[in-house]
């Protein structure tokens, strides 16, 4: 067994620097946690190459005294702990002592500083922890301190770095985080030369808000306040209407220090309860203050994650004040009730303007005129004849095969079906395709045709076509047959044992459109947008997504880096709404960064995809579309949704009789 002894000081200083250094935003926030707690007002920050090649932040605090210099370098040096005592009522950011002597050990450091009121400052440099001699400098009151060449005699930590786009947006997050929990501070962050934050640390939330997350989310919120025994609350959060796709918006504060909480965010969203989208989760801006000996802060390294004295308490104190800041804002008023839309081509056909709707719906108030003119009498059209509308599908419509026609300009006349007729069965009575794209239905004879703004037709011409007015049988019989559909969402299907199917649209379309893109080889078909869309996103997301463009590129979409987050889209997959863009490349980014490996990450970028496509439920669909999604479900090729969810719910004939006590 081999000998026991003890580690030399450097190499234990390199193994307690990668507990405190992960990456250059570790050492951002120790910094600038250090400048906080020293009473500064205004806090620069400065990094080349994601903070690999220099990181330089700048406070106007109290300063170092020349003579402590060197002791602020050691392990668990620190001004702000001095018995045992002191850990349970922590009021500082930072309270180790660790994290200078840490970023010194794997790092070359300088730091120049004077005291508030001192005539000349101090400046001291370090290579690899070892400090060098103490110095007289000029300086203004405060401290700088510059870091270079992280990692540079760590070369097991420095393979493990990413690339520098997405250390400067990890950064950026962080100082983001920074500026929302000290709106009192001036926050200035430059990259690369280029001023990327400046909040004007005048005190108010909202400014910082502002400054920092962007116009677009900040115009979006609602102010809360609200207090539960010694827990306060106070921020900011979206309106209902205004929720995101991931919870990257979620930003919780504890004493003004920026933490990662399970327990706020599940209050956060009871709070939004019966008020939100499925799939949706709300942004906030939320700070927490409680009792310093109420929460321990202790618990985490890098001190995100913090356990609470009374948890209870603290969900209570979060989940009312967000519910009461919505009550007191008011409900969302519903839009008034409108047709549905309608998915697919139909859009394009029923887009009219005003003037258009109002003609349309006075000309289908009149009764038509009786035909006495001898062209009507023999079969012609008349161009005065006047325009009717076609009627929309009733609850009570058999949707069926679309038979084909020989000859598609001119059809049978729509005919409302007497009241109270049941459907024929499958397959066994003629089916005539309605003078409207949305209607079939069975028509007992042929009745005088009417085509308005035709021109009338010879009677040599219109003999000539009569003949190939027929109807068709369908061809095959299907062992079921469609009933309706209720609520635009699930479609009635009565199979031929007797049993009644009700089958969820949009899950059954999504899991058509997975399968579809799961099995095709090739990328998606792209539409090039008119207007590239900007994407706002958060600075970690906007990142992500542009370390993985060769990916995107792949599920047909091409975007390129806009700014401060922000992915701005020139090309989105045909199947998808420009509109929903934005939402699906904010999904796409939870995704990336919850995903395991590539495989698992391109098959939840497949779920997104399949469900932005999808037929939305709500949407008035078009029979053939209804009669594909049946085939499919009847056929057993699509049973559950990408999700899980059943996507169909089957009543037996003697279920069906057991509710209505027949059996």
């Amino acid at each position: 067994m081999p000998h026991i002894a003890q580690l030399d000081v450097h190499v234990a200083d390199l193994i307690a620097a990668g507990e405190v250094v992960e990456r250059p935003a570790s050492v951002v926030k120790e910094l600038v946690e250090n400048a906080i707690d020293a009473g500064s007002s205004a806090v620069v920050v400065e990094i080349q190459r994601g903070g690999m090649g220099l990181i330089r932040v700048t406070d106007n605090g109290c300063g170092i005294a020349p003579g402590e210099l060197p002791t602020a370098f050691l392990r668990h040096a620190t001004s702000k702990l001095r018995q045992a005592e002191d850990l349970g009522k922590i009021g500082t950011l930072g309270f180790r002592g660790e994290a200078l002597a840490a970023i010194s050990a794997v790092a070359r450091v300088e730091i120049l500083t004077r005291q508030t009121g001192a005539a000349t400052g101090a400046s001291l440099g370090l290579d690899g922890g070892v400090p060098g001699r103490v110095e007289e400098a000029g300086a203004p009151e405060g401290t700088t301190i510059t870091v270079r060449d992280l990692f540079y005699n760590t070369p097991a930590r420095l393979k493990f770095m990413r690339k520098d786009s997405a250390e400067t947006a990890a950064v950026a997050g962080l100082m983001q985080h920074l500026a929302l929990s000290h709106p009192d501070v001036s926050f200035q962050f430059v990259k690369d030369g280029a001023e990327a934050l400046h909040t004007p640390g005048d005190g108010k939330l909202d400014s910082a808000i502002y400054a920092a997350l962007g116009r677009e989310f900040a115009r979006g919120l609602i102010p809360i306040s609200g207090r539960g025994g010694d827990v306060a609350v106070s921020g900011f959060v979206t309106a209902p209407l205004l929720c995101r796709g991931s919870r990257s918006m979620q930003v919780f504060f504890v004493n003004g220090r920026y933490i990662k909480s399970q327990l706020l965010t599940a209050a956060l969203e009871e709070g939004y309860r019966n008020q939100m989208m499925k799939g949706k989760f709300p942004g906030c801006v939320l700070s927490v203050s409680l009792p310093v000996t109420a929460v321990d802060v202790n618990v985490h390294p890098a001190k995100t994650q913090i356990k609470f004295a009374r948890e209870k308490e603290v969900f209570d104190a979060v989940y009312h004040t967000v519910l009461a800041g919505l009550a007191e804002k008011g409900a969302p008023v519903p839009a008034p009730k409108t047709a549905p839309p309608v998915s697919g081509a139909g859009t394009f056909f029923r887009t009219m303007d005003a003037g258009t709707y109002r003609s349309t719906v006075a000309s289908a108030a009149k009764p038509p005129a009786p035909v006495t003119s001898p062209k009507a009498v023999s079969g012609a059209w008349e161009d005065s004849a006047p325009q009717t509308p076609p009627a929309h599908r009733g609850w009570d419509t058999e949707w069926k095969a679309t038979a084909p026609v020989a000859d598609s300009g001119a059809r049978k006349p729509e005919r409302a079906a007497p009241e109270g007729k049941l459907p024929a069965a499958l397959g066994k009575a003629p089916v005539s395709v309605a003078a409207g794209p949305e209607r079939r239905e069975e028509t007992a004879k042929p009745a005088t045709p009417t085509r308005p703004f035709a021109p009338a037709i010879p009677p040599v011409q219109q003999a000539l076509e009569l003949p190939l007015q027929q109807t068709l049988e369908p061809s095959t019989e299907e062992p079921w047959r469609i009933a309706g559909e209720v609520l635009h969402t699930y479609i009635v299907c009565e199979s031929a044992d007797g049993s009644v199917w009700l089958i969820d649209k949009h899950a059954a379309h999504e899991r058509v459109n997975f399968d579809r893109l799961k099995a095709d080889p090739h990328p998606p078909m792209r539409q090039t947008l008119l207007q590239p869309i900007a994407a706002e996103l958060s600075r970690e997301d906007g990142a992500l997504l542009l370390e993985n463009l060769p990916l995107l590129e792949q599920f047909g979409f091409a975007c390129e880096d806009f700014g401060d987050g922000a992915v701005l889209v020139r090309e989105v997959p045909a199947d998808i709404d420009a509109g929903d863009a934005a939402a699906t490349l904010e999904e796409f980014a939870e995704h990336l960064r919850t995903g395991r490996n590539l495989a698992e990450r391109r098959e939840n970028l497949l779920h997104t995809m399949a469900c932005k496509a999808a037929i939305k439920g709500g949407w008035v669909s078009d029979p053939a579309e209804l009669r594909v999604l049946v085939e499919k479900v009847q056929s057993g090729a699509v049973r559950f949704c990408p999700h899980g969810r059943p996507v169909a719910v089957k009543l037996t004939r003697y279920e069906l009789e057991k509710l209505f006590k027949r059996a």
